[in-house]
């Protein structure tokens, strides 16, 4: 038997496939398959162990939090534990941000307050259900995204004008009174609740507020352990419990947590009233639910990536949160939640919070924290009814006053948003939740719509030092702002003073610009050039202005007589056009307008390079010509090419007389040290040193120029030496690719780049590395006439035994090369 086969199984059948063998390996994978669903690839006790004590920390904070916000909306107290066990099950189980923690919210306190008050509990119960449906529906059409898209200020404001509302709603009952409808009223009837208080609930509120606000500052190792097993919520109302026998004694009446008997547990109904009102409380409950969740999902991922983990749980992977599942599983919570005659559910910032920072590692925390909630509802009754109201309406109040946090205010101080944020807050205050985000959606698109329109243009007129040394007026016109068809009259009436023949200099300050500000700028920029005058346009918008040139193109390639943006300054005193001034003035020119145009687009890419170094992979040898652009012809950019030129693209062969060094140090440096992969040789049509060489004789007179051309005798002596025709350049006429004969200076010029290639090889450093197969040498030849380049074919030893010489084949624009 071979070595490499597997013996054969004692529970395998007569074809070789294993009986019982084979569903032990399923039973293991899928057991592997459930870990990792369930336990993110940690091992399970570790995980379960994480789970159960989080699960834990989220049950003490929700049980009393879950019966305050009961208690504030004006909901069977019983509704609130039914959330608080349906969110932690349900959403837990089926939602899409594993470790976010669903329940009853103070967010929705005061649009469920205002429902039950219109349309009654078991009504607003059906609402609950019916948003759940809606919630549905939004997941299965993936617009969980969408959700986020509303301004921050807009979420923060509703934020803060529900924790205003809940404040003074709650205040009521600490002091000993009962809240009114709305915050406007609560706020008329507070100097009367002020004037007559309850001692007994105002006492019990007054230590509440006292241990929530005092126990976060527990310091201290026996301090964090010490909040760790107590939260605070729980600190807080424990006290108050043991108040209700005290006041008792005293002959105070303090109001306690009433849990009616679950068979009278109210269930939801058909709702009744008005079509559009039902479907307006829908869209609130299902907007204001939604957001909520979604904005905490995604804090709690945050939470979870800023965290480390123990040592044992490191291998644990936490799901990114899923924004649609969420939403689903939201929405199915919000059904089973309403139809058991609960709260509405959502996401809870406080308990994910709590969740995360506890250890939690899974989902399972939040699912276990309902079951702790649902254990609670049904064997703690008689705990659960020694707590004071005024205990639990302290404790919402506080959160009502946290959720007006400073640092959203800074927030949106810092962005310009403050009037969006107080506009929401006042609406939801007044109106209600819906009139409120309406209010504030407005008074962001208003705000948005005068920035775009508000357009401040200033001109100053300064003395500068011009291109020539010499100090010269300057008129600096500075746009702020977005530059729109609204502010085209001011701008034209600006740019219309200034005077002709001046430097102008505009800065636009602003990243937009429409096409009637564009089309004024352009006119009036090239009606000011016109009449002898100089623009400079900078800022964010100038590219914007400049890209599209004038008739010939003001692009990079484009010859600076045919520039609009490099056009000379005139000498301020001379009058200075032409000759030696007007040269400099023209390279000055081209540096400004790449410092304009071109240095903010490369800038990075430059930064890079420098602090990385060049690593060019091509060594480009080409002539000195000034019609020869090699980044033009190669499309290469900064960091691509080592580039050699000179005059003929010669290459001095190793050792030849007159040798200049320059060069072969330029390929040493190129070969042994960038360790390019590949050089190439570029000569060109109508190069003046093959002219000169090709017109040369015996007795030409020994100048630095003709010392130099005689590296290029040997190009010469190979154009006769062969036999066959010479050199030629395929015709690329209709795809025609049969070799076209060529004049005596083309066949000199494709006979310099294939002896040139010849000298390469003789450097050492060159051949030791085309031995290795590491170098690559290429002869390329650019025809400026027709501007078409051309490549090599072969090694360029063709011709040399009588046949046809060496062919430069075209280079198509529509052939990928490999």
């Amino acid at each position: 038997m071979s070595a490499c086969a597997p013996p054969r199984s004692p529970d395998a059948d007569h074809t070789g496939r294993t009986g019982r063998s084979d569903l032990s390996a399923r039973a293991s994978r899928l057991g592997d398959l459930l870990r990792r669903s369930w336990y993110g690839g940690g091992s399970p006790k570790g995980v379960l162990s994480a789970d159960l004590s989080a699960s834990v920390s989220v049950f003490l904070i929700a049980l009393p939090l879950s019966l305050g916000i009961a208690l504030a909306t004006g909901a069977p107290l019983q509704a609130g534990l039914v959330a608080a066990a349906v969110g932690g099950i349900v959403a837990g189980r089926f939602g899409g941000a594993p470790l976010q923690v669903s329940g009853p919210t103070a967010g929705l306190t005061v649009v469920v307050a205002e429902l039950i008050q219109r349309h009654g509990w078991r009504t607003t119960c059906a609402i609950t259900v019916l948003a759940g449906l809606a919630q549905l529906g939004l997941s299965a059409l993936r617009t969980a995204r969408s959700a986020l898209a509303i301004s921050p200020a807009i979420v923060h404001g509703m934020v803060a004008g529900i924790g205003v509302t809940i404040a003074l709603a709650q205040l009521h009952i600490v002091l000993g009174g009962s809240p009114e409808s709305s915050a406007v009223a609560n706020v008329l009837a507070l100097p009367g609740q002020l004037a007559d208080p309850r001692p007994a609930a105002l006492s019990v509120g007054a230590v509440t507020v006292a241990v929530l606000l005092l126990w976060p500052r527990l310091r201290g190792r026996a301090g964090e352990l010490t909040r760790r097993a107590f939260p605070a919520a729980l600190a807080a109302v424990t006290p108050a419990t043991p108040a209700t026998a005290v006041t008792a004694l005293a002959g105070l009446r303090l109001p306690r947590v009433d849990l009616p008997s679950w068979h009278s547990h109210a269930l939801p109904s058909l709702p009744e009233g008005p079509v559009l009102g039902l479907l307006a409380a829908v869209l609130t409950v299902t907007l204001v639910a939604s957001v909520e969740s979604l904005l905490t999902a995604v804090a709690s991922d945050k939470l979870a990536l800023a965290r480390t983990l123990p040592e044992h749980l490191s291998g644990v992977r936490i799901p990114r949160p899923d924004l649609d599942r969420e939403l689903r599983g939201q929405g199915l919570a919000n059904m089973v939640s309403g139809a058991l005659g609960g709260l509405p559910v959502t996401g809870v910032a406080v308990r994910t919070a709590t969740n995360v920072q506890a250890g939690a590692v899974s989902r399972n925390s939040a699912v276990l924290h309902g079951v702790w909630v649902l254990f609670a509802a049904g064997a703690l009754v008689g705990l659960l009814e020694l707590i004071p109201l005024a205990a639990l309406a302290a404790l919402v109040m506080v959160v009502g006053v946290q959720m007006v946090k400073i640092v959203h205010i800074r927030g949106v101080t810092r962005h310009r948003e403050v009037l969006v944020y107080a506009a929401t807050a006042a609406g939801v205050v007044l109106f209600g939740v819906l009139e409120g985000v309406g209010i504030g959606i407005a008074v962001a698109v208003a705000v948005a719509l005068h920035r775009l329109a508000r357009t401040r243009i200033t001109c100053e007129t300064v003395r500068e030092t011009g291109p020539h040394g010499a100090e010269e007026v300057v008129h600096r016109v500075r746009v702020r702002g977005q530059l729109t068809f609204l502010a085209v009259p001011r701008l034209s009436r600006t740019l219309g003073r200034l005077p002709e023949g001046s430097r102008v200099v505009v800065e636009l300050g602003g990243s937009f610009m429409d096409h009637a500000a564009y089309e004024t700028l352009r006119d009036w920029e090239t009606s000011h050039t016109v009449h002898g005058g100089s623009v400079e346009i900078t800022g964010r918008s100038a590219p914007c202005v400049q890209e599209p040139a004038a008739p010939h193109g003001c692009r990079p390639w484009t010859p600076w007589r045919n520039h609009q943006c490099t056009r000379p300054f005139p000498g301020p005193a001379s009058g200075e056009t032409s000759g030696k001034g007007l040269d400099r003035s023209q390279l000055l020119g081209g540096v400004r307008n790449f410092q304009r145009t071109t240095a903010p687009l490369v800038r990075e890419e430059l930064a890079r390079l420098a602090r990385e170094g060049q690593r060019p992979s091509q060594l480009f040898l080409t002539c000195a010509d000034s019609r020869l652009v090699t980044s033009m012809i190669t499309s290469s950019g900064p960091g691509d090419l080592f580039t050699v030129r000179n005059v003929g693209n010669l290459v001095p062969p190793p050792g030849a007389e007159g040798n200049d060094d320059s060069v072969a140090a330029a390929i040493e440096y190129a070969v042994e040290v960038l360790r390019v992969k590949s050089i190439t040789v570029c000569g060109h049509s109508g190069c003046g040193a093959m002219q000169a060489l090709y017109d040369s004789g015996p007795d030409a007179v020994a100048t630095s120029l003709s010392r130099w051309l005689s590296h290029g005798r040997p190009s010469l002596e190979r154009l006769a030496s062969w036999r066959g025709s010479g050199p030629r350049i395929a015709d690329g006429d209709e795809g025609d690719t049969a070799p076209r004969e060529s004049d005596g200076l083309e066949a000199l010029c494709l006979t310099n780049v294939v002896q040139q290639l010849d000298h390469l090889r003789a450097h050492p450093c060159v051949a030791r590395r085309l031995a290795e197969g590491s170098l690559e040498l290429h002869g390329m030849y650019f025809h400026v006439g027709e501007a078409q380049a051309y490549v090599l074919d072969g090694t360029g030893d063709a011709g040399r035994d009588g046949g046809e010489g060496p062919v430069f084949t075209p280079v198509r624009p529509d052939v990928v090369v490999a």
